[in-house]
Parts: structure tokens; sequence; C-alpha cells
């Protein structure tokens, strides 16, 4: 019985470690989602580097309790699936909203934004906000704006002086 009891408690402290180390995570409700449909789900997933795991209940409860999320527990009932995402925060909520969208049966129920409780509310905001390759090159582009003025206006300079002097 003990050796049972200790693989629950390595399953526990495993998702919360993963709980305390993920940039994001969203927790969705699956029922109802065909067997092709999750695979399709956990290969858009796995391409944007989130893994995607159901975990019991019980255990996942006492993982949010030991990582000091207790207000992700109330969403925690019924079957649960969880995604995680080490890196990119954007990218669970942005690929399961998507989903969502398309296949009416997935559900959003909460999920952790960087180390807070978010509700369902919070994740799809998240989810409409451009990736962090999007929002790179927005800056990008902001930085090299006043560049570009810059060496515009000096071309047209260097183009009107030509004109005078010829």
């Amino acid at each position: 019985m003990s050796k049972i009891l200790e693989a629950k408690q390595a399953v526990v402290t495993e998702i919360a470690d993963k709980l305390k180390e993920a940039a994001s995570v969203v927790v969705v409700d699956y029922r109802g989602l065909t067997v092709s449909q999750v695979t399709e789900l956990r290969k858009q997933l796995r391409d944007a580097g989130v893994e995607f795991k159901v975990y019991k209940n019980s255990m996942a409860r006492r993982a949010a309790e030991a990582a000091g999320l207790e207000g992700l527990n109330e969403h925690l009932t019924g079957p649960n699936a969880i995604a995680f995402s080490n890196e990119d925060v954007v990218a669970p909520a942005k690929i399961l909203n998507d989903f969502a969208k398309k296949n009416e049966k997935l559900e959003i129920k909460a999920g952790v934004i960087e180390g807070t409780v978010a509700s369902e509310a919070d994740v799809k905001a998240l989810a409409t906000l451009p990736s962090r390759e999007g929002l790179l090159s927005m800056l990008l582009s902001v930085l090299q704006a006043p560049v570009r003025n810059f060496a515009l206006a000096t071309k047209a300079v260097a183009e009107q002086k030509e004109e005078q002097g010829a």
C-alpha cells in the first residue's frame, strides 16, 4: 500500500513543480472531443512546445495547494486536461482558444499566468495578444522607424542638393 501512496505523492510533486515552473497553465474540459480531435490538439500544442496532460483531479488539487494556487481548485472538477508552457506565455491560451472556437466541446475553465490564478476571461484575453514573435517584430519595427525616417530625410536632402547643383 505504501508503494501506491509513494507513487501518488511523486505525481503530486511532479504536478506542483510544473505549476510553479510554468510561464502559463491552462485548464480545459475536453469532454465530448473525439480521439482524432484530441490527437490534433495534442499535435498543435506539442509543435508549440506546450505539454498537455490529464491528471486525476484529487492529485491536481493537492498539487495546486502545494504550489500556492488554491484558487485553481474550484475549476478542477469533471474531466480536465492541463496545458503547461515554460517558454511562451501566450501559446497555450492562443492554441486552446482557437481550437475551442472550431470545436465547441472544448471548454477553457481557468489558468495560471506567471504564478497567478486566471479566470476563463483572463485566459481568453491572453489568447488575443500577439505571440512572442509578433510582439518582438512590432517592437523591432517601432525601433526601426526613427532610423528609417532619418535615412529618408537625408536621402531627400541629398537629392534636393543634387538638383540644385545640377
